[in-house]
């Protein structure tokens, strides 16, 4: 079991978390505009078109903007310092805020290559981002 804060899946946002279990990244897209969008909601924010459908994202992404966190907002976050939150763009569209794992923070920057990678914790896996590994 984990210290660190979790989300309480509802409804409508456990088909995100299911997917997040089998290690696939999901987000929603509209039927009727066709624009894609995360965070999970009944409607959609462009066009207002209702019952979005879930796809599944490649899971590769681009660095927007980013932090690097030097003080634990909590205690149980403290091991954890410095880490990056970031906003990173999927391939497919929509943004999400995520850590950027697997790397020195110095490291990060705007526009770097990222692909999803999943951090157990408890009975939920959370979506994180490691760098894209550069192939020779």
């Amino acid at each position: 079991m984990t210290d660190l804060p979790l989300p309480v899946p509802s409804e409508l946002t456990r088909p995100y978390w299911d997917a997040a279990k089998r290690g696939e990244l999901a987000f929603q897209r509209c039927s009727a505009c066709r624009s894609a969008f995360l965070y999970p909601r009944p409607l959609c924010p462009v066009c207002w078109a209702p019952d979005p459908k879930w796809e599944i994202a490649s899971g590769d992404a681009t660095i927007s903007s980013f932090s690097v966190v030097h003080q634990a907002p909590y205690p149980s976050y403290a091991a954890r310092v410095p880490y990056v939150v970031a906003v990173v763009a999927l391939l497919e569209g929509p943004q999400l805020m995520a850590n950027v794992v697997g790397c020195d923070p110095d490291d990060v920057h705007v526009g770097m290559d990222v692909v999803v990678t999943f951090e157990e914790r408890g009975e939920l896996s959370i979506p994180q981002f490691s760098p894209v590994e550069k192939t020779a």
